[in-house]
C-alpha cells in the first residue's frame, strides 16, 4: 500500500495473494492519466504471481488494505481474475463492521469461468 501510485485518487491501497506453494505476493494499486489503464492491487499482486510461477498458481488466499482505513472489497474486474487462479480462495478485507472474511464464490456469484 505504502508503494501505491494514486495521484488521482490518493486512495492507496495493497493486497497481499497467497499460494498454495506457500508464496505471498504482493501487489499496489497503479493508476494512469488514462483511468482505463489503472490497475488494482489485488490484480497487480496476482499478476506477479503467475509471472512468478512455472505454471498457473493456485490463489488459497487475498488480504487487501487501503490506508484510509475505508471499506475496500474487491472490485468486480478483480473478483473475477481471482476466480481465474482461485475460485475456491478466501478474500480478507475491510468491511462497514471490521475485518471481513468471504470466499471467492460468495463474492463472484455465476462468475465466468471455464
Amino acid at each position: 500500500m505504502k508503494c501505491a501510485y494514486a495521484p488521482y485518487s490518493k486512495f492507496q491501497v495493497g493486497a497481499a495473494v497467497l499460494i498454495r506453494d506457500g508464496r505471498i505476493f504482493t501487489g499496489c494499486n497503479v493508476e494512469n492519466a488514462s483511468y482505463g489503464l489503472t490497475i488494482c492491487a489485488e490484480r497487480n499482486a496476482i499478476f506477479a504471481a503467475v509471472a512468478a510461477s512455472a505454471g498457473k498458481p493456485a490463489i488459497v488466499a487475498v488480504a487487501v488494505v487501503n490506508r484510509r482505513g475505508v471499506p475496500c472489497s474487491p472490485c468486480g474486474a478483480c473478483r473475477q481474475v481471482i476466480a481465474e487462479f482461485g475460485p475456491d480462495a478466501m478474500v480478507w478485507y475491510l468491511g462497514p463492521g471490521g475485518v471481513v472474511n468471504r470466499s471467492l464464490r460468495e463474492l463472484l456469484v455465476d462468475g465466468f469461468v471455464l
